[in-house]
């Protein structure tokens, strides 16, 4: 349950939905089995697991949902073979070569008869709604690796539940012009801790990226890199000594650790049942992440959303 990676979006307006009302939408889609000719099907399932009854579970003026996608696997290999064997065989009957456009169709046939035969893969992203804080409006944070997955939870959010206003997070500062003026001074600010790991670019768009692991960011190497006019993509951050993350100009963060006194604290937990820590754990780490995100707008200048609330 622990969030191993974070996109943090922010409502542009009230989430009004309660919890129950949330939990009988999210209801009307819920996961299945994929159909014998469906690639993939994605629906709602209880982030409890077999413990739980409801889509939702709530914690702290939060609630967690999970999505679950079901796909078949279709090695390309496989396909592939299949495709240039057919292909051939039609070719050498008809004494020509096939058209771009027929084989993109063969292609489609040869997955549709697949299919049927295909094993299935399923998979679950957790995500969680904060309407805890001081705007009103809220945020919803998505424990996904990658934007598409990002996307496709939030994507089936909407359409679940018909609208869904909202934007990513958008600080009024520029966060790689910020955390390279970070690697400048040679520390960031108050509880912030720049750690060991950095990504730099050329900002020209046309030069290649600069990966940087397990060495000191203060060094006069890297000092050199940025008075050649390199700036940062990602870099490695601790919060207060609790959380450790790469944060990426996007303000995506990746590689979430929860560190040893967060451990122990859930480690002390009372739990006698996996609901139960379930429950605890949850708590523990709204409350971290609500602190840290709390902290980040604050080192960008805070959240910039007049203008997200004027288009919405």
């Amino acid at each position: 349950m622990w969030f191993r990676n974070l996109f943090c979006y922010r409502f542009t307006r009230p989430f009004t939905l309660s919890p129950n009302e949330l939990d009988t939408k999210l209801s009307e889609r819920p996961a299945r089995s994929v159909g014998t000719l469906e690639p993939f099907y994605t629906g709602w399932t209880p982030p409890l697991g077999r413990e739980g009854q409801q889509n939702i579970h709530v914690t702290n003026g939060c609630t967690m949902i999970c999505a679950r996608r079901e796909e078949k696997i279709m090695p390309a290999a496989a396909v592939r073979e299949v495709v240039e064997a057919r292909a051939a065989e039609i070719e050498e009957q008809e004494g020509r070569r096939l058209r771009t456009r027929e084989r993109l169709d063969l292609k489609d046939n040869v997955v549709l008869e697949m299919l049927p035969r295909a094993f299935t893969k399923s998979s679950r992203t957790f995500a969680y709604i904060d309407t805890r804080d001081d705007s009103g409006y809220g945020r919803l944070l998505v424990d996904a690796g990658s934007t598409k997955k990002a996307d496709e939870l939030t994507g089936l959010l909407r359409e679940t539940i018909g609208t869904l206003s909202m934007t990513p997070l958008v600080v009024s500062h520029s966060p790689g012009a910020r955390m390279t003026d970070w690697l400048e001074r040679g520390s960031a600010p108050d509880d912030l801790v720049i750690e060991d790991e950095c990504d730099l670019r050329d900002p020209d768009g046309d030069g290649g990226i600069i990966r940087i692991r397990k060495q000191d960011l203060c060094s006069e190497e890297i000092r050199a890199h940025l008075t050649a006019g390199k700036r940062v993509a990602h870099l490695g951050l601790t919060f207060d000594d609790r959380v450790s993350f790469i944060l990426d100009e996007d303000l995506t963060l990746k590689r979430l650790r929860f560190l040893e006194v967060i451990q122990n604290e859930s480690s002390d937990l009372e739990a006698e049942t996996a609901a139960e820590r379930f429950d605890g754990d949850f708590s523990i780490m709204n409350l971290e992440l609500s602190r840290l995100l709390n902290r980040l707008e604050a080192a960008f200048g805070g959240v910039a959303m007049e203008e997200s609330l004027n288009a919405a």
